[in-house]
This record gives structure tokens, C-alpha cells and sequence, in this order.
């Protein structure tokens, strides 16, 4: 009868402790993880930053989407006329002296030529009037004929003095020679000048605009591409003007100087026709 009353306790008290015991079961914590051995080459590699982690993943843009601007886009204006509003005082002012000295030197230029061809053809007609004239007192009217006149009335009272006559006429016809040639060459210096400077005061520009440009690349700490070229290239600028104004002035001086020296030889014939003249009539004498 023990046994019996025992068996059937148990029975009576198994539901009890089944279901006291249920709740700790689902309140259980979870598995530890398993410990996997790491590799140090790819734990180095692995970004445990999650901002690096975001920074590495390619970004997808959706299709349609507006394209991102690239940002070596160039800020400034690099045409000539914004890059000299972007350039120094000092680098505006040396710019504007050698577009001047430029429009000078083709303004010197244009009415040099003219006078010139003005004066060449004056005396080519000139000089075909006096080889056809009979004597010095038939001759057409000019420096030369009348400094020859002068000096013959001056010479008047002298006795069997030709060749003393004729040395002074050549020294006044040589000195009026002389004097053509200047009034030639009258204005074509400043053309020297421009040669000879532009290129320096270029090239002054230039250095001044670098020298501002790596003072601007030491304030903004980079050297972006973006950031260096805009000023380098407003420095530059200015040699290029420099050239501009300087090799043009070189070669129309250089051309003036052949024309004049056309120009003196066809006094100088004039001159020699002029003496001939005054050697006719001596002869005639």
C-alpha cells in the first residue's frame, strides 16, 4: 500500500514541476559564438571603421539621376581678359604699358611707311629733273640745287677756283644728305626701345605674378592643380605681351632702317646729278 501511495504522488506532482520549470527553458540565453581563429593579414585589410566601411562602397546612382560635378572643374576665367581682372595691380599696369608700347609701335608703323613713300617718290622725280637739266640755273627747285646756287653766288669773287667751289658745294650737298637721313629716322627709335625692353618688363611681370601665386598656394596650404594654374597663367600672360609688343618693333625697325638707307642713296644720287650740274657750268665758264 506504500509503494502504491508513492507511485501515485509522483504522479500528482510531475505536471507541477513540469510546468514551474518552462519558463527558465525559453528564458535560456543564446549559444555563445564559436571563436574562429583570425588571419592578420585580413584583419588588417577588413575596415572595422563603419565610416571607412561606407567611404569604400561605391555609390550607385540611380538611372535619370543628375550627373555629379567633377570638382577639378577650373574657378576662374581663364580667357585673356579674365586673366588680367584676376591679376595683381602691379601685373595689370605692365600689361597695359606693353599694349600701348604695341599700339605705338604700329602706329609708327603706318605713318613711317607713308612718309616714306611720300618722300621716295619725291625724289625719284627730282632726280629725273635734274639729270635732264641744262645747267644748275635751269634745274628744278629743291635743298640741294638751292644750297649749290647759294654757295656758287658766295664763291663769286674768287679767281680760277674751281676745284675749291666744287669741294664746298659737295661738303654742303653731303651735309644736306646727312640731314635727310635723320629726319628719316626721326621717331623710329622709340621702335629700338620697345625691342629692346618689352620683353624684360614681361618678363618682370611674370616673375611678380608667380611670386604672388606661390604666396596664394602657401596660404591655402595645396597644390591643387585648380589653384596653381589660374595664377600662373595670368603671370605668363604678361611675357606673352612682352613678345607681342617686342618682336614686332624689332622687325619694322630693322625695316625702316633698309628703307632709310634706300632713301639716303637716292639723295646721295641726287647729290652727285646736283654736282655735275655745277661742273658743267664751270666748264662752260
Amino acid at each position: 500500500m506504500k509503494f502504491v501511495r508513492s507511485v501515485l504522488g509522483l504522479l500528482v506532482l510531475f505536471p507541477s514541476l513540469a510546468w514551474a520549470q518552462a519558463p527558465a527553458t525559453t528564458e535560456q540565453s543564446p549559444p555563445a559564438a564559436s571563436v574562429r581563429p583570425v588571419d592578420p593579414a585580413t584583419s588588417a585589410a577588413t575596415p572595422t571603421d563603419p565610416a571607412a566601411t561606407d567611404a569604400a562602397t561605391p555609390v550607385v546612382m540611380p538611372p535619370g539621376a543628375p550627373a555629379v560635378p567633377s570638382q577639378a572643374v577650373l574657378p576662374k576665367d581663364l580667357s585673356v581678359w579674365g586673366m588680367f581682372k584676376a591679376a595683381d595691380w602691379i601685373v595689370q599696369g605692365v600689361m597695359i604699358g606693353l599694349v600701348v608700347a604695341s599700339v605705338l609701335t604700329w602706329t609708327v608703323f603706318m605713318a613711317k611707311s607713308l612718309e616714306l613713300m611720300v618722300a621716295v617718290r619725291r625724289q625719284c622725280r627730282l632726280l629725273a629733273a635734274i639729270d635732264n637739266a641744262p645747267s644748275l640755273d635751269k634745274a628744278p627747285s629743291s635743298d640741294l640745287v638751292a644750297a649749290a646756287q647759294a654757295e656758287r653766288r658766295l664763291s663769286v669773287d674768287t679767281v680760277d677756283d674751281r676745284d675749291g667751289l666744287k669741294e664746298r658745294v659737295a661738303s654742303r650737298l653731303e651735309r644736306l644728305e646727312a640731314g635727310a637721313g635723320r629726319r628719316m629716322l626721326k621717331g623710329t627709335g622709340v621702335l629700338a626701345t620697345i625691342g629692346s625692353t618689352a620683353p624684360f618688363v614681361g618678363l618682370f611681370g611674370t616673375v611678380w605674378g608667380i611670386m604672388n601665386s606661390f604666396i596664394g598656394i602657401s596660404r591655402s596650404q595645396t597644390t591643387n592643380l585648380a589653384v596653381v594654374a589660374p595664377g600662373i597663367a595670368e603671370a605668363l600672360l604678361a611675357t606673352a605681351l612682352g613678345l607681342a609688343a617686342a618682336i614686332p618693333a624689332v622687325v619694322i625697325y630693322n625695316h625702316f632702317a633698309r628703307q632709310v638707307a634706300g632713301y639716303r642713296a637716292l639723295v646721295g644720287d641726287t647729290s652727285a646729278a646736283v654736282l655735275r650740274l655745277v661742273s658743267r657750268d664751270l666748264g662752260r665758264r
